[in-house]
Order: structure tokens, then C-alpha cells, then sequence
């Protein structure tokens, strides 16, 4: 089995990436010349973990990259192509579906030289609102004058790689969904992923769709309603991390997404609840709840600004350290992370900001330029600032490294740790 890839981002290099790792020969398409020239001398334009070792290995034999432009031409070699690309927020918060049908134009110049002759199953795993797969359908026998079913399959198959566990989510997933219209694309797709061990859900493609959607507003909401109760819980002196450990062990609740801190961000979990809240709007149904989830991440970050600020008066003048800049620890990822909220509001108010990141350093400049300082490492930091700030978990700043530094902890770095000189966002 031959399988295509569209687009070399996150999902679709890992995608790409694991399958040739598992002995399919894959090829992926981007149209970014800088990200193909490095996949193809096997560096990652993405930090990670276990990506750029897989990588290395299967370039050149199971996998390759090339530009998109020179798919049409091969796609009668595949039998599967899924599409991979960016969808990202418009300024409504609805998604923007450019690079979706940039992507459905060119499978359908290779369908339409096909006229039929092979049928290729399409498999969207780019997030899409519900009824989008539907439309792309549509799109491509309109564009091709085939008729899906027969000449050309459709399906959806959500991705729920987490950054930073990509690699690892994606040979041991909690399970796959597979939105199809025949039942043989179901036998399709349960055959390429057999070697994965984990429940398969047949579904239709809104079914599918949906179910990425309401997964990440879910979790979205667990970490509000948290950040919420541990806001309370800051004026009443009482930590957050208990009351989570106590509903945690509620089998109903659990224990997982119940850290409480500085907010969410990354490249799902505000985009999609944007795009669910745009859909509800568009048709005329209240979103109360989601949009209570967005109204308290993006005024949470600022609190643990308004707790240095009430112990150290004015921000202006002084060296305020920043620790991870990245919106999780194991990924370089700055899109929606919030020490951007943060670092503004303290350069805003004068404050000199020296940062440091193990992997999100490059990423971080071509937001903040030099409107901050950067370190090349903690002590270095911690060496020249007043008070710090800790706004990501890698496991190197839980180290005992501050000193007698006043440490704003936003990700319960140090849980051990308790007035003094520490002081928690939510504890």
C-alpha cells in the first residue's frame, strides 16, 4: 500500500513520518521549499521528541518529501492520500479553509487524469468543522466529473496528537476515528492501522468531525473551570492542586487536564473552541459555556502579572526573568502560549525582560524581536533578574536553582514550594 501525505506540518510529518516508519512507502508534499530542502537532508523543522531520529532513518528508503505542485502528476501511484494542512482561525474565529481547497485542487487535476481508472481514498485528518468533508466531496466531483464512491473514496480520521507526545500518541493513540461512506474504507484504513492497538469507531464524516471538536472543548473546559475554582481558591487560601486531587479521584472526573495555572494555548485547543463558537453562532444557538471558557484563558495569564505586581509594586526599571516561553514543555511551539500575554503586559510597564526557553528561543524572537533579552540558560537568567517568572514545566526549571529570588510560578513548577519567596497563581 502506497500512501501520499499533504502538507509537512505537525500531523502531517508525523503522519508522514510514523506510517514509513511501519513500512509503508510514503510520500509527503508541502509547498514550502525551506521545510522540504531540511526534511530532505533529515532535520526537522520541528522540535519533537523521537521525530528527527525516525526521520533520519526512513529518509530516502520509506519516506520522501517533494513539492506539492508534483503530486496531480503521481497521484495514480497511491492508494490512500490524507490531507494534512493548516486551518487556521479567521478574525471571527471561524476556520479558513484556503489551504484545504488548495489542497482538494490539486488531488482533483490528478483525479481528473485518472477519469476514473483507480480509485484513490481521500482522508481528511486536518481539523474541520462538521459538514466540511461533506463539502470537499462535493467540491472535488464537481471540479473532476467523478462521482465519489465509486471513482474516488472519502473519509475523515481525526488526529489527537498531543505536542510534545506526538510521536508516542500516535503509535499508542486512546483510540482512532474513522468517518467513512463505505464500509470498505473502514476495512481500508482498520487495515493500514492495524499494527496500532486501541479501539476503532466507524462513524459517518460530521460524526467524525465532531468528535475532534467537542474532544478538545472538553478538555478546553476542564482547564478553565480549574483555573476558575483555583482563582477563588487563591483569595480563600487554599490550593488548587488539592481540591484537583480530590476530584480527581472521582472516576466520573479524573484526574488528567485539572492543572490549574496560567491557561492554555498551542495550535488546537483556542482555535477550535473559536471555530465551535463561531459554528454556533452561525447557526443561531447560544455557546454560553464555550465562550466562558475563552472569556477566562485569556484573562488568566494577566492575574499571576497582577500577583508579582501587588509584592513588587511597579514593574518598571527592574529585570523580571521569564522561564519557557513555549507553550508546553516538549515543543517549540509559541502559537497561542501564554508567556506572550504576559511578557507584553511586563514590557508594557517598563520592566526589562531577560527569557529563556530550551527550544522555543528562535520561535520567540519572531514574536517579541528585541523588545526582550535572551538567555542560553536558567542560572543565567535567574543570575540577573529580580524576581522570576515560570511559564512553562520543562523539567529542568524544577530544579533547585532560584535562590533567594521571589519565583511567580504559573505551571506549578515547584510544588513543594509555599510562601517566602514563592508564590503560585492559584495556590
Amino acid at each position: 500500500m502506497k500512501i501520499g501525505v499533504i502538507g509537512a506540518g505537525y500531523v502531517g510529518l508525523i503522519t508522514s513520518v510514523c506510517l514509513a516508519d511501519r513500512g509503508y512507502a510514503v510520500q509527503c508534499w508541502d509547498s514550502d521549499e525551506r521545510k522540504i530542502s531540511l526534511l530532505s537532508s533529515g532535520k526537522s523543522p520541528i522540535f519533537e521528541e523521537s521525530l528527527e531520529p525516525l526521520l533520519k532513518k526512513n529518509i530516502g528508503k520509506n519516506f520522501s518529501v517533494e513539492n506539492v505542485s508534483k503530486m496531480p502528476g503521481k497521484l495514480k501511484d497511491f492508494d490512500v492520500v490524507f490531507v494534512c494542512v493548516g486551518t487556521p482561525s479567521r478574525q471571527d474565529g471561524s476556520v479558513d479553509l484556503t489551504q484545504i481547497y488548495s489542497a482538494a485542487d490539486s488531488i482533483a487535476m490528478g483525479l481528473k487524469s485518472l477519469g476514473g481508472g483507480k480509485r484513490i481514498l481521500i482522508v481528511v485528518k486536518s481539523t474541520v468543522i462538521p459538514g466540511t468533508t461533506e463539502e470537499l466531496k462535493r467540491y472535488l466531483e464537481k471540479k473532476t466529473g467523478l462521482k465519489s464512491g465509486g471513482d474516488f473514496g472519502i473519509a475523515m480520521s481525526p488526529e489527537f496528537l498531543r505536542e510534545g507526545l506526538a510521536v508516542k500518541d500516535f503509535f499508542y493513540p486512546d483510540r482512532m476515528v474513522f468517518g467513512v461512506e463505505e464500509k470498505k474504507d473502514y476495512a481500508l484504513l482498520s487495515s493500514l492501522f492495524a499494527f496500532v492497538k486501541c479501539p476503532m469507531m466507524e462513524t459517518d464524516l460530521k460524526t467524525a468531525e465532531m468528535i475532534k471538536y467537542a474532544s478538545n472543548a472538553f478538555l478546553a473546559t476542564k482547564i478553565s473551570f480549574i483555573n476558575e475554582i483555583g482563582n477563588l481558591g487563591k483569595k480563600l487560601g487554599i490550593d488548587a492542586y488539592e481540591v484537583a486531587k480530590g476530584m480527581g479521584l472521582d472516576s466520573r472526573i479524573g484526574p488528567k487536564f485539572l492543572e490549574a495555572g496560567i491557561g492554555f494555548g498551542g495550535s488546537c485547543f483556542p482555535k477550535d473552541v473559536k471555530a465551535l463558537v463561531a459554528k454556533f453562532k452561525q447557526e443561531k444557538i447560544s455557546a454560553a459555556v464555550l465562550e466562558s471558557v475563552m472569556a477566562i484563558n485569556e484573562k488568566q495569564p494577566l492575574l499571576l502579572v497582577e500577583v508579582a505586581c501587588r509584592r513588587e509594586g511597579s514593574f518598571k526599571g527592574k529585570a523580571v526573568g521569564v522561564l519557557g516561553l513555549a507553550f508546553k514543555a516538549g515543543t517549540d511551539d509559541m502559537r497561542e502560549s501564554r508567556a506572550i500575554p504576559i511578557v507584553n503586559a511586563l514590557v508594557s510597564e517598563g520592566a526589562k525582560v531577560i527569557a529563556f526557553d530550551p527550544e522555543a528561543t528562535d520561535n520567540a524572537r519572531k514574536i517579541f524581536g528585541s523588545k526582550i533579552n535572551y538567555a542560553s540558560n536558567a542560572k543565567d537568567v535567574i543570575s540577573k533578574c529580580d524576581f522570576i517568572f515560570v511559564l512553562t514545566a520543562w523539567p529542568e526549571f524544577k530544579e533547585d536553582i532560584y535562590g533567594s529570588k521571589h519565583v511567580y510560578d504559573g505551571r506549578r513548577i515547584l510544588p513543594g514550594k509555599s510562601g517566602g519567596n514563592y508564590e503560585g497563581i492559584c495556590w
